[in-house]
């Protein structure tokens, strides 16, 4: 099948495209949820069966970080923020268990096997933050506004901002030994970083919408323009862009308020973008890796496995008991904070590559390993439980209490 791997550029898109079509449709046939479809796509397309798309290939991979960003972004933006601000305290609440939970479990496991002090505090980064990759589902089943989605939404920013921030701790010490100093700069940074985005960057939409006008040119390159502005200034400090393109999203609310968005630019993400994504995704499983890290790092794969949906299944049941939720939305927050994958291969992947001056690694080779198989079998796992915990929700209006 070499040919495949030498198609035109033009064929081997209409041939991503035809399955992106076909392969959600067909599992959503057999009640599985569509974006599974996108990431068996990338897994059929990918280097380890067809070969018909490359991962270093730069359209690719420009779609893809696009992607990523602007599914963090329309979670922002389609937060009802009259609802957040009543939420806000259920957020935090979650967010800092749904945070600790599984960081504490992680470092326990990551201890046990021998790891050091710092390379835990990094594998219980990365176990921590979640992916929103179940939002089209709920989006599609009307639950945006349902109070349990709207803090599970805004628990992401808290615990995408608490792994950064314990990587950024973390690698200045693995190169130099603990510096106070730059864990205060870190602090002073986002301090100022998030209220600049929320309060500034609306103002500046505001001014952009009264000077270019409200048309629906002018309302999705302003869209496009805040998100890649929030999250370039997001990497420039040392964050991961998608906390910049969530709290983007949000700013962005504040700012149209009663201006309707341009529905093209998310018909564009939900048709190209995001599902390049989630094909990017597919990916990373190496059927080599994946077996011998299985094989020969049983107990590390168990472990991370079990920190994870431990962890995570445990914040969601305090928090939902805490908060007065019923059980199909404590479901669906443990479902929706299941997926690793934008925070947590960032984390992981920065780890790896950081040596210190001895040559050591922040993480070794086995522990990228397990988090490949973590991403791989939390996103299908979360996905399929968060179809599910939708179908349950008879209705999307929230719970009271």
């Amino acid at each position: 099948m070499e040919f495949l791997t030498k198609l035109p550029l033009l064929t081997a898109f209409a041939f991503t495209l035809m399955l992106t079509l076909v392969l959600p449709r067909l599992l959503e046939r057999l009640r599985l949820p569509g974006p599974v479809g996108y990431i068996l796509a990338g897994i059929v397309l990918g280097p380890q069966v067809l070969g018909i798309l490359k991962p270093d290939g730069q359209v690719i991979h420009f779609f893809s970080e696009i992607g990523k960003l602007l599914l963090m972004f329309f979670a922002g933006f389609e937060v009802d923020l009259a609802q957040f601000n009543r939420a806000r305290r259920k957020a935090a609440t979650f967010g800092a268990l749904t945070f600790a939970c599984p960081f504490i479990l992680a470092i326990a496991m990551a201890a046990a096997l021998g790891y050091s002090p710092n390379a835990c505090a990094v594998i219980g980064a990365v176990l921590a933050s979640h992916t929103l990759l179940g939002l089209p589902l709920l989006k599609q089943a009307g639950l945006m506004g349902r109070e349990s989605v709207v803090a599970t939404v805004g628990a992401t920013v808290f615990t995408d901002l608490l792994s950064i921030f314990v990587l950024a701790i973390c690698l200045p010490i693995h190169l130099s030994g603990f510096d106070p100093k730059s864990v205060l700069i870190e602090i002073l940074w986002l301090a100022l970083y998030v209220p600049a985005v929320l309060l500034g960057l609306s103002w500046l939409a505001r001014k952009m919408l009264a000077t270019m006008g409200t048309t629906k040119s002018a309302r999705a390159l302003i869209m496009l323009l805040v998100m890649a502005i929030a999250a370039q200034v997001a990497e420039w400090i040392g964050m991961e862009g998608i906390i910049g393109a969530f709290l983007a999203g949000v700013a962005l609310k504040r700012a149209f308020d009663d201006t309707p968005s341009d529905d093209s630019l998310e018909i564009m993400s939900q048709t190209l973008f995001i599902p390049v994504f989630f094909i990017a995704a597919g990916f990373l499983v190496d059927f080599r890796v994946f077996f011998t890290t299985l094989r020969e790092q049983p107990l590390l794969v168990v472990g991370v496995l079990g920190a994870l949906f431990g962890g995570k299944w445990l914040a969601a049941e305090i928090a939902g008991r805490l908060l007065g939720y019923a059980a199909p939305d404590r479901r669906l927050m443990f479902s929706l904070s299941v997926p690793q994958v934008a925070a947590t291969l960032a984390v992981a992947l920065v780890a790896y590559a950081t040596r210190n001056a001895a040559g050591q690694r922040l993480i070794d080779e086995p522990m990228l390993n397990a988090t490949v198989v973590l991403v791989i079998v939390s996103s299908l796992i979360g996905l399929v439980l968060t179809d599910r915990a939708t179908k349950q929700i008879a209705t999307p209006n929230p719970p009271s209490g």
